[in-house]
């Protein structure tokens, strides 16, 4: 089963007007955590088995999903007794592993000491504060058609974003970007053969690794994606996520409910 790794160990949430003292991913859009929104986004293509890469108060994460179907379901706790009993149980379908991962820890470094839970397969990572409409299989099959090491999706920059040096034939380079119409950004989504534990050393940012070495390397594939996407980087993108998920026009929201 493909495993998805989701970067969840940032400092806490900047996100003025948020509750103060929570990772980015636990910030709320319809009353659910940016991080579920993620999850049950991917697993609309079947990737069920995740890896949440935690940093600051790692143990928010942990007691969320200890305690998942309790807040997903009625209850009746009896004091006297002190007991619970569970109505209609609602859960999901997953497997979720939560790694402490350190707190001033690197992405590169988050990815790396959550190895020893990984297949000898290919695996996606994405960062916990991004939601998108992108195509996940289209993705993965053009991971495998290129045979590198990585396939990092590519979006529309939001305005604020690094764009990306893309040459006339459509590979990741280390010159000059395009910009106008022709700019594109990353996506914080990125396939990875297995082959990549082999680079992550140091404390460098894993996307060092992406746009410095493997694309000097030429291992790098571009997956362009042209629809929504998202990262949640200020209160206004906040706001801007949730009227859409309470105006039923989510694009991100790919499940029934």
């Amino acid at each position: 089963m493909m495993k998805l790794i989701i970067l969840a160990g940032g400092q806490q949430s900047t996100i003025s007007n948020e509750k103060e003292g929570i990772p980015k991913p636990m910030a709320e859009i319809g009353g659910k955590p940016i991080l579920w929104h993620i999850m049950k986004f991917f697993s609309e293509y079947g990737i069920e088995d995740f890896i949440v890469c935690g940093g600051y108060k790692v143990d928010l994460l942990k007691e969320y999903f200890m305690n998942y179907y309790i807040y997903q379901s009625d209850i009746t706790v009896d004091l006297q007794n002190n007991s619970i009993q569970i109505h209609k149980k609602r859960t999901e379908n997953w497997r979720v592993t939560v790694v402490d991962t350190g707190i001033f820890a690197s992405t590169g470094q988050r990815v790396a000491r959550v190895e020893k839970f990984m297949e000898n397969e290919d695996f996606l990572v994405t960062y916990g504060d991004c939601l998108s409409d992108l195509d996940v299989f289209q993705l993965l099959e053009e991971h495998r058609k290129s045979g590198k090491i990585c396939t990092l999706a590519a979006a529309r920059p939001s305005g604020r974003n690094v764009i990306l040096p893309i040459s006339p034939e459509g590979e990741l380079t280390r010159g000059s970007v395009m910009e106008g119409a022709d700019a594109w950004t990353g996506a914080s989504i990125y396939a990875f053969s297995p082959k990549i534990f082999r680079y992550l050393q140091g404390s460098y940012e894993l996307d060092y690794f992406v746009k410095g070495i493997l694309t000097e390397q030429k291992q790098v594939a571009l997956y362009r994606h042209p629809g929504f996407w998202l990262p949640v980087e200020t209160y206004r993108d906040l706001v801007a996520m949730e009227n859409m998920w309470n105006a039923g026009v989510a694009p991100w929201k790919k499940w029934q409910d």
